[in-house]
């Protein structure tokens, strides 16, 4: 029909992503010496790293609503080391962290990982968001939310709950809090 684009010419939506980040997430590291119910002690690369498969489990679902990215110092290495013990695909896109400068003030990782998201919608959850995060997310012209977790605990519930609804807020145009 003239005037309608075929399949392959329209625009894509590309999906938000969803930037994980590793310790203090999906490794509670802060827990001291107790492993946590459901976690299992793993020494990767000569750190202690707890992790549970429940967290695969629960962000499975959110697979088909999100990009998973990784931003995480553990970056490639978290495809080959940490997604499959925790039940996450090995492929994932890994925001790099190798020019960034550590001793920043405020939130390290964000400039690489403001490069890497561009204008994309996205959510981050990282148990280290200063304020500085808190203003690059209310500035940015696309919905953003950003999750803190609690390094002793990581991920909990309430963080899938919150990217659930989220990925909902976004699929039917709603205004997204940040």
């Amino acid at each position: 029909m003239p005037g309608v684009p075929e399949p392959e010419d329209r625009p894509v939506r590309s999906k938000p992503l969803l930037l994980l980040d590793v310790d203090g997430v999906l490794n509670p590291f802060a827990a001291g010496c107790v492993v946590p119910p459901g976690f299992t002690e793993h020494t990767l690369q000569g750190y202690r790293v707890l992790l549970t498969p429940r967290h695969g489990r629960w962000l499975d679902p959110l697979a088909d609503r999100f990009e998973f990215v990784w931003a995480t110092t553990w970056e490639e290495d978290a495809n080959t080391l940490i997604a499959p013990l925790v039940g996450l695909p090995t492929d994932l896109p890994v925001v790099s962290f190798a020019d960034a400068d550590v001793k920043r003030p405020g939130t390290w990782k964000l400039p690489a990982v403001a490069a890497f998201v561009g204008d994309r919608p996205a959510a981050w959850i990282d148990d280290d968001l200063g304020r500085d995060a808190d203003e690059w997310a209310a500035a940015r012209s696309v919905p953003t939310l950003l999750l803190r977790a609690d390094p002793g605990v990581g991920l909990v519930r309430r963080h899938i709950d919150a990217l659930e609804r989220f990925a909902r807020r976004l699929s039917d145009g709603s205004a997204v809090e940040r």
